[in-house]
């Protein structure tokens, strides 16, 4: 039987973790998120066919980042990741589909996206939670350094040149967004390229495992 001062450090570590995760989903917020959530990692969605879709037909972003496939551990690694989890933040962002297909503020919104999951990230690891790990979308060498001629990571042994921004693609883990966007309560909106002036809105998502 558990004793008063051990249900009493129970009581308080639940409410210390309630009050760090609505400071996180705050944070994306202000960071420029459309919204975010607490889901628990058992919403998480992984399928191999959906990893596979990064090299059948292949990605121009293929084996161009550390961050990126071949070069990360796909869907079996990141479902042996996910043991070690049991909540995690999604946040999305709802952008108008002529901004997404525009060469120069599509790059901008997708590293707005990796900017939120690092930040996230990053604040949960300043809080005590030090496992913490960001995934976003899109290819980080073709965001913040496609004026790079390769990724350092890859091609010189060495750090990343923007460690504080760069996250993996959940594209490369086979993580179902869909799925992922449901169990947060919200609906997948998907960009269509259309001609003229498209008023339609497409909605990219990112995920921070927190532990």
């Amino acid at each position: 039987m558990a004793t008063w001062y051990q249900t009493k450090g129970k009581k308080l570590t639940e409410q210390k973790e309630s009050r760090d995760f609505s400071q996180l989903l705050e944070l994306g917020r202000r960071m420029g998120a459309s919204d975010a959530a607490l889901i628990s990692t058992a919403g998480i969605c992984v399928e191999d066919e959906l990893a596979r879709f990064c090299a059948e037909p292949q990605c121009e972003n293929y084996g161009a980042s550390a961050n990126c496939p071949p070069h990360v551990s796909g869907p079996n690694g990141f479902r042996e990741l996910l043991r070690a989890y049991e909540h995690a933040v999604v946040f999305k962002l709802e952008v108008p589909s002529s901004v997404l297909f525009s060469p120069v503020e599509g790059n901008e919104v997708f590293g707005l996206l990796q900017e939120i999951s690092a930040g996230i990230e990053l604040a949960a690891v300043k809080m005590g939670y030090t496992r913490s790990k960001g995934f976003a979308g899109n290819c980080c060498k073709r965001i913040f350094c496609s004026d790079k001629p390769h990724c350092r990571v890859l091609h010189e042994g060495g750090r990343c040149r923007n460690p504080k921004l760069a996250r993996p693609s959940m594209s490369g883990f086979g993580i179902n967004v869909s799925k992922l966007m449901e169990s947060a309560g919200w609906c997948l909106k998907r960009a269509a390229n259309g001609t003229g002036i498209d008023t339609s809105v497409g909605t990219l998502c990112g995920l921070i495992l927190i532990g």
